[in-house]
């Protein structure tokens, strides 16, 4: 469910490895598959493409209840979610969670006062968690890059990491048959007991590589090389690392520290940048409104924050790219 970049890269390689996968997707994306194939460019060849013909399409009800659902779409898209998902839903559907930000199943299976806790930002109404509710979730933290050039072509970039885990850490047989699944599907899978810290390491630096590279247009190495904005963000962090701590989610590194890993990737184009490139709307309340909510939540300031949050926000709203 949401054949871009990522869902795309996931469903080409569970075909290729003989599972039994269907898709929604809508306009110039479901033409483009049913006519020619869902088609991926890997790092390995990346300017071949190899198509897998795949059931898509528009409405969950052709498609009816699924073994498992995989939940790509962008954020921004997840009020559309709770009305079009339940003809896949049966007693025992698991959901893979595998999106950007803080998803509105997080506080499901963390201990102490957070536990259940439900944001604004990332679930309204809290619509989505009765939609979906957290105990089918298993989540997944992606570590890849990838684009998608043209409707129903994906083209990888680097990467295919894929974390997995229960919320609350459990270790049941849906997760072992997920991940056997993922890795039939030559992904790279590790299975974690600690799947919330995997959720909030990535977002400590998603949270501020995005909104920057959508405000300036620059890359990853260029935002990093500069002293003045990355100090900016290593400011922003240290207030997040202030949260995760509150919550139970200390971070073991410094923010230089995580500024060196990602500076070792490269010129890489954040997926915010695309999206703006794209003249699409930006996931922000995901990646750092629900981390700013979270401050006043757990009595943290959160300046810088707030900050990159009015800014790309304004940024949005002035493009009309959402915000």
């Amino acid at each position: 469910m949401g054949l871009g970049a990522i869902g795309g890269f996931v469903a080409h390689r569970l075909a290729e490895s003989g599972a039994a996968v269907s898709a929604l997707a809508r306009g110039a994306t479901l033409a483009a598959v049913r006519a020619d194939g869902l088609v991926l460019r890997d790092a390995a060849d990346p300017e071949v493409g190899r198509a897998v013909a795949l059931p898509v399409a528009e409405r969950a009800a052709d498609l009816g209840v699924q073994d498992l659902v995989v939940l790509t779409v962008k954020t921004t898209a997840l009020a559309s979610v709770p009305d079009s998902i339940a003809p896949l839903l049966g007693p025992h559907t698991a959901v893979l969670s595998a999106m950007n930000g803080v998803p509105w199943w997080f506080f499901h299976g963390l201990p102490g006062p957070w536990r259940g806790t439900r944001l604004d930002a990332t679930d309204p109404g809290g619509v989505l968690a009765a939609a979906i509710d957290p105990s089918r979730v298993v989540g997944c933290v992606v570590h890849m890059a990838a684009s998608c050039p043209a409707p129903g072509v994906v083209r990888q970039a680097f990467g295919e990491r894929f974390i997995v885990g229960e919320p609350g850490g459990a270790q049941t047989p849906r997760l072992a048959a997920v991940a056997d699944l993922l890795r039939a599907a030559r992904l790279e899978v590790e299975v974690t007991p600690a799947i919330e810290l995997a959720v909030w390491l990535k977002l400590w630096g998603n949270m501020t590589m995005n909104p920057i590279s959508a405000l300036t247009g620059a890359t990853m190495d260029r935002i990093l090389d500069d002293p003045l904005v990355r100090r900016f963000a290593s400011n922003a962090m240290a207030e997040a690392a202030a949260i995760g701590e509150r919550i139970g989610l200390p971070i073991a590194m410094t923010p230089d520290e995580r500024h060196v890993i990602t500076r070792k990737l490269g010129a890489v184009r954040t997926s915010m940048l695309q999206d703006v490139e794209a003249r699409r709307p930006v996931e922000l309340d995901a990646l750092v409104g629900s981390v700013s909510e979270m401050g006043r939540r757990v009595g943290v300031d959160t300046p810088s924050i707030d900050a990159l949050l009015g800014l790309t926000r304004l940024f949005a709203r002035t493009r009309g790219l959402g915000g």
